[in-house]
């Protein structure tokens, strides 16, 4: 059994104390989720005086048998995905934009994009899409997009700064010795590189901008939270509004853990000396006798 100078193995008594403590965050778990159930469980009584059943009663579920139910779902699901699609490709537009401007070696050009880029990411997103609206008259979808695609942008752009400067600065140097402009070397040298190095942290925060798609219900877009749990509920009555609500929590849920997959695979396949399972063979050259390899 391996130890470590960092860390002691735990004893008899921590051992003890750790089953302990484990059996009592197990216990106040289960009785947690068990008053939740027993409470969604428990008919209700409305303001209006009218008693109704509990959540888990079937009355209240029998409208996912609507066809109308699953078409202004499918049209919710739609409105959701292309706001956050359309935001994503200004996203990134805009946040290249900014880290070249940032990593500038100009203060004039520098100095003024940190500023501008300082306030979006300091700017609350509903406030900016309000704004949007309010002064440029836009329209619901497009106040949503381009306040998305700003703040967003500017959080991808200070991302892809930090790639850029994390990269050795030899990649700068061998681009400018052999001829290339100072703008050419950003282009084909270091700047595919800090993107891709960067590219599990970006689809990250687009996993943040597609739920901050639900923001739009303020501005009265019909995005996915706004038609499900405003329209329907108010279209089939406040004795669904929960099943309705439950509907909206698993859609934003799958959608939001399928981008987190794919960010994770991106991560996998993206980070450095990744080979395939199965596959690895490593060898240090030159170290036998004769200038052989020996195989690791």
């Amino acid at each position: 059994m391996s130890t470590s100078v960092l860390f002691d193995a735990p004893g008899p008594k921590a051992r003890r104390r750790a089953r302990i403590l484990s059996i009592i965050g197990i216990v106040a778990i289960a009785a947690l989720v068990a008053w939740i159930i027993f409470t969604l469980a428990s008919p209700r009584i409305t303001a209006n005086g009218v008693e109704q059943p509990g959540v888990f009663d079937p009355s209240r579920w029998d409208i996912f048998t609507d066809l109308a139910l699953w078409r202004g779902v499918g049209t919710a699901v739609i409105n959701t995905l292309r706001m956050a699609g359309v935001a994503a490709a200004g996203a990134i537009v805009v946040g290249i934009l900014f880290s070249f401007g940032r990593t500038a070696n100009t203060a004039w050009v520098r100095v003024p994009v940190t500023v501008v880029l300082e306030f979006f990411r300091g700017m609350p997103v509903l406030l900016m899409m309000l704004f949007i609206l309010l002064i440029f008259r836009t329209g619901s979808y497009w106040a949503g997009v381009l306040a998305l695609a700003i703040y967003n942008g500017a959080i991808i752009g200070e991302i892809l700064r930090a790639g850029i400067a994390s990269l050795p600065r030899g990649q700068r140097e061998s681009g400018l010795a052999i001829g290339l402009s100072p703008v050419q070397t950003r282009m084909r040298i270091e700047f595919p590189q800090a993107f891709r190095q960067m590219l599990p942290i970006i689809i990250a925060q687009l996993v943040v901008l597609l739920k901050d798609t639900s923001l739009a219900y303020i501005i009265s877009y019909p995005e996915l939270l706004r038609l499900i749990t405003n329209n329907l509920s108010n279209y089939y009555g406040n004795r669904y509004f929960f099943p309705l609500f439950f509907l909206c929590f698993v859609i934003y849920l799958a959608l939001n853990l399928t981008l987190s997959f794919i960010a994770r695979r991106v991560a996998r396949r993206t980070a450095g000396g990744y080979v395939k399972k199965g596959k690895a063979k490593f060898e240090a050259p030159n170290v036998g006798v004769g200038g052989g390899s020996v195989p690791l």
